[in-house]
């Protein structure tokens, strides 16, 4: 799997999603609904300085009966988070969600944030690149005219 984190898995074009150290885990559960996204990354004068999920706020906040209002991200995020950059493969991405646990990933190039990687966009990129092995060996075996209908 050499695909490269950018451009083969995300495009490095969108839309960042995150939040200054003070927002409270209620602004950061509001922004991942809104989103559709299941973590924030949690950004000071535009440097990384954490990650909060969806997880993080139901066993760090929820299952410990903290007000999702009154807590500070920063008391609950994972300070520090893994980061790939843009240049690494998808399956490096792979081992390191699978050895820390882990189902985001904040991309780097240097200290800017390009973006986010989830197991989902890995999932994804892994399934396009079958597919287009899958057509290329039909083609190859069958002619470029296989399962072509007219």
């Amino acid at each position: 799997m050499k695909r490269r984190i950018i451009p083969g898995v995300i495009d490095g074009q969108q839309a960042l999603c995150s939040l200054p150290l003070a927002a409270t885990a209620q602004a950061a559960a509001e922004l991942m609904a809104e989103r559709r996204v299941g973590a924030v990354m949690i950004l000071e004068a535009g440097r990384l300085r954490g990650i909060l999920t969806e997880r993080d706020i139901v066993f760090r906040v929820v299952a410990k009966g903290l007000s999702a209002e009154a807590t500070a991200v920063s008391a609950v995020m994972t300070a520090d988070p893994e980061t790939l950059g843009p240049d690494d493969t998808a399956l490096l991405a792979l081992q390191k969600m699978q050895a820390g646990g882990y189902r985001h990933l904040p991309v780097l190039r240097g200290d800017e944030v390009c973006g986010m990687v989830s197991i989902r966009d890995i999932y994804e990129a892994v399934r396009v690149m079958l597919q287009e092995d899958l057509e290329s060996t039909e083609a190859m075996i069958f002619g470029s005219q296989y399962g072509v209908t007219s």
